[in-house]
């Protein structure tokens, strides 16, 4: 022990230290609780004593007439303990935080105040903030029944926590508390704690415990190698990896399928696919076949290492072997060839590699569908789906909804509702935020039938049923225009007995403000304030937005003061709407001074402060004090965008001052801001009407090979 002990105080002090740390914390934060003392001649304590411990814990909870039970069970059978109970995971915590916490669970577990199934123990696990106190209950369910130890629910939430609230190492205290309880670690505890290690990125520790294994009356297995090994891939240690790979038969130990599958796994991680080959060579020589989970990583790795020709190779090898593909399979192959080809290219080959397996996979078109989606190829999914349809294709819900939000944003509105319509009556479901973004698309082209016919279906869908999806809908009313409609909901959700709450006022009163009928804006406030709910932030930049809007810039200066009075500090929005209603009405002047007041009331100028700035002194043609904005905007550490670099690419052609102009323009990348269509038609248009020719032409040329669409060049 005392070599384990050694490497323990090897780690650094944060490390050893943070477990002990937290669990102190936990401690002083919870009602204090005095240790039980254990007696000298056999190291057990007095049943009596221990009961006398759980009435106190129990006292210290707050009820005194009776025990509490960490499990409501009074009057359950043994045959109902099956069933799942809420747990009182304060009180698990204050069990689990003393020293004598083995005891008192023996006590609770007989008591049948705790219930032993996978379940309880999973919510037990997860609700612990001390990693040790989910380390403790996990060694001690070990050892009463390990049947539910071995339950892959539990390890797995045992592994999170570790991971989540972590590291939890061997220190010496650990060991000593184990070794105090009569438990020790066992090999599947040792696992879930290399592997939490492992994801923590502790590639040495892992290796430095493994070391030592003897000395906690472990032997090394197969089992423990895979862990280590899989382990030290996560922490991208693949050396390490490697080495213990290689000491494997030095310990009798043999590798197996999954030893293979970590290894070549961590090498396709790194496109080191030549690697990978090798080692599924070796896998079959020691007479371990590669199974769907070895050729899903292959597929991966080769995708990653843009071998796209290989990969429907290794799919046609896998056909050979009578390995059948299962969704993961699938899914790295479509995903990936997206990934490592053109968009147009990968559909191509992925629908060649369709029309050689006819069978159709549901799965296989749900991915390839979502992927044409992801990729804005809309005319393309539209007609693969038409396709497969036909042949009986039904998409589930949420890969309609993807495909649904595709067509509103890329094709015609009209043809969307009528695929819509089509599986709609195949009983296909819609979500609700798709039926959002169809009606505000459907208001917005000015088809105010079609969007209330799918309203309607919305509603007698049951999807207009709280809260929250009311203020969904008032919101989309409101961005469309439709105050009236936006109103009549929140009248209408009233009527339901739906309570509206702050957001649904906010929203109200934004979409008012920007509509400018201020005044109905002002009632919502009064209703707002009748419903007991206080006016926040976003009430009152909407309202001072409001304001401006209707040029009514003293009163918004009011309602700004207001706001301060009513303790809601401004932000960086509500100034901007101020700063950007100044140098609309021309007072430059003062909105540079509320840019310094900003400032002073710690409030961080952004992009938007500046830009209106700028856009003032470029129409007022003060280029040098709209370039010394520019500066400023760069000193702070600010990307301008394409706003900024507009305005002031646009004033420096009007003055005459091409050079710098085009210096700007070239200069747009390294600050981070992409130039737009917009930003290089303009500066093309300025050039060609003063015959700069070459630097157009030079121009156009960038503009091309980054994929921006401008105008054709004429010929001088």
């Amino acid at each position: 022990m005392r070599r384990l002990s050694s490497l323990a105080s090897r780690a650094s002090a944060a490390l050893s230290n943070l477990s002990q740390e937290r669990l102190h914390l936990q401690k002083f934060n919870r009602a204090k609780i005095q240790p039980t003392t254990q007696s000298t001649t056999s190291g057990r304590v007095d049943q009596r004593r221990t009961n006398d411990d759980v009435e106190a814990i129990s006292t210290s909870r707050g009820t005194v007439a009776s025990k509490p039970s960490l499990v409501s069970v009074e009057k359950t059978p043994l045959s109902a303990q099956n069933n799942f109970i809420p747990v009182d995971r304060q009180y698990v915590a204050r069990i689990l935080s003393r020293n004598d916490w083995f005891l008192l669970l023996d006590h609770e577990v007989k008591a049948r105040r705790i219930i032993l199934n996978p379940q309880a123990v999973v919510s037990i696990l997860q609700n612990q903030e001390n990693p040790l106190h989910a380390l403790r209950f996990f060694i001690w369910v070990s050892n009463f029944d390990p049947l539910v130890s071995r339950n892959q629910s539990v390890k797995g939430v045992l592994s999170n926590v570790l991971h989540r609230e972590g590291p939890v190492v061997l220190s010496i205290e650990l060991l000593q508390d184990i070794k105090n309880s009569g438990f020790r670690v066992s090999e599947e505890l040792l696992c879930i704690l290399i592997g939490s290690w492992g994801r923590l990125g502790l590639a040495k520790y892992c290796a430095d415990i493994f070391g030592q294994i003897s000395f906690l009356g472990i032997s090394p297995s197969t089992r423990l190698y895979n862990s280590v090994i899989d382990a030290l891939v996560k922490s991208n240690s693949l050396d390490l990896a490697y080495l213990k790979f290689q000491q494997m038969s030095a310990d009798g130990c043999k590798p197996d399928r999954f030893t293979y599958n970590i290894l070549i796994h961590g090498v396709c991680r790194i496109g080191v696919v030549d690697e990978a080959l090798r080692l599924v060579k070796q896998m079959e020589t020691s007479g371990h076949s590669p199974n769907v989970h070895t050729y899903t990583i292959l597929i991966d790795g080769f995708c990653n290492a843009k071998r796209v020709d290989e990969v429907f190779r290794l799919v046609e090898t896998m056909k050979q072997k009578n390995v059948y593909p299962n969704e993961a399979t699938i899914r790295s192959l479509i995903q990936g060839v997206f990934r490592c080809t053109a968009p147009i290219k990968a559909f191509e080959l992925l629908i060649g590699y369709m029309e050689k397996n006819p069978i159709l996979q549901k799965f296989t078109c749900d991915t390839l569908l979502c992927c044409l989606c992801n990729c804005f190829m809309a005319r393309e999914a539209a007609v693969f789906l038409r396709k497969i349809s036909e042949r009986g294709y039904l998409p589930d819900s949420s890969t309609f909804d993807i495909i649904l939000t595709c067509f509103i944003k890329k094709l015609d509105i009209d043809e969307t509702c009528e695929i819509l319509d089509n599986f709609l009556k195949r009983g296909v479901k819609v979500g609700f935020n798709t039926y959002i973004v169809l009606i505000e698309a459907l208001h917005n082209a000015g088809k105010h039938v079609e969007g209330d016919r799918y309203y309607e279906l919305m509603i007698k869908d049951g999807l207009l049923s709280n809260v929250f999806s009311c203020n969904m809908v008032i919101d989309c009313f409101c961005k469309v225009n439709m105050m009236g409609r936006a109103a009549n909901t929140l009248r209408e959700m009233q009527h339901t007995g739906i309570a509206p709450n702050r957001v649904t006022f906010n929203t109200l009163i934004s979409g008012y403000c920007k509509d400018g009928e201020v005044r109905k804006a002002q009632e919502l406030l009064e209703m707002l304030l009748k419903h007991g709910f206080l006016p926040d932030i976003f009430t009152f930049t909407s309202i001072i937005d409001g304001l401006c809007r209707a040029h009514r810039i003293e009163d918004a200066f009011g309602c700004f003061t207001e706001m301060v009075e009513w303790g809601v500090n401004p932000n960086a929005v509500t100034y901007n709407i101020l700063i950007y209603s100044l140098c609309v009405a021309g007072d430059i002047g003062k909105s540079m001074k509320l840019v310094r007041k900003m400032k002073a009331n710690g409030v961080s100028p952004d992009i938007f402060s500046f830009n209106a700035l700028i856009q003032s002194f470029c129409r007022m043609n003060k280029v040098e004090k709209a370039k010394d904005v520019f500066i400023s905007v760069l000193t702070l550490g600010l990307n301008p965008d394409n706003y900024t670099y507009t305005s002031l690419i646009k004033a420096l052609c009007e003055s005459g001052k091409f050079d710098e102009a085009k210096k700007l323009f070239l200069s747009m990348e390294a600050n981070n801001c992409f130039p737009d269509s917009y930003t290089c038609n303009l500066f093309l248009d300025h050039l060609l009407k003063q015959a700069h020719f070459e630097d157009a032409n030079e121009i156009a040329k960038r503009c091309k090979e980054k994929g921006i669409l401008v105008k054709p060049i004429p010929l001088p």
